[in-house]
């Protein structure tokens, strides 16, 4: 019937149940969204958007980074601002995508969908600036040593690469660890990974 809204089909693809679970309520209210899957695993979300055949896919970067969803239908990209360094490889010719942070409000998302269904841009500044300040705080040869960490390398290996004591790389290592906001050597290997750093 003319004048009736158009309804706007989207998936959730957001791990977490209460989170999706949340933002599936919120988005039920509005009067032009439906939501018409939710999953929580990577693995069922091309799937899934080939099957259901959303308007516009909500989805957690965790879920979606490195699955090809190209050109299946637009991306409403959620992800956290220490992770804005690995954004880039969801941004290519074949992808309409949108950017958010994972914190945002709810009614940020909501407008986020009607933009993007409408082809107009979606991009969180907050993030953008993260993206473009990705530079690293280690230095050349931090950088170094949690490089070969992140090899598997334990301590003496790498003092005996690198031509140091144990002592210092265990002392870089607890630099490293604190300029990566972390709790130990993997996580820190974790942070940096997703910043880019190495």
């Amino acid at each position: 019937m003319l004048g009736e809204p158009t309804v706007i089909r989207t998936l959730l693809a957001i791990d977490g149940a209460l989170v999706r679970g949340a933002l599936s309520l919120v988005l039920a209210a509005e009067d032009d969204i439906s939501v018409v899957a939710e999953v929580d695993r990577g693995d069922v979300v091309t799937w899934t958007i080939r099957t259901r055949r959303p308007d516009v896919a909500v989805v957690d970067l965790d879920l979606v980074e490195g699955l090809p969803v190209a050109g299946t239908c637009p991306l409403l990209v959620l992800a956290e601002p220490r992770r804005a360094g690995s954004l880039h490889t969801m941004l290519t010719p074949s992808r309409t995508v949108g950017i958010l942070g994972s914190d945002v409000p709810p009614q940020r998302v909501v407008d986020g969908i009607r933009r993007l269904s409408r082809g107009q841009p979606v991009v969180d500044p907050e993030l953008v600036l993260a993206a473009l300040h990705r530079d690293s705080p280690l230095t050349p040869r931090e950088a170094q040593i949690l490089g070969l960490t992140a090899g598997g390398a334990p301590v003496a290996e790498v003092a005996g690469t690198l031509g140091l004591a144990p002592g210092t790389v265990r002392n870089h290592l607890g630099r490293i660890i604190r300029k990566a906001g972390a709790r130990t050597r993997v996580e820190a290997v974790q942070v940096a990974r997703d910043a880019g750093w190495i």
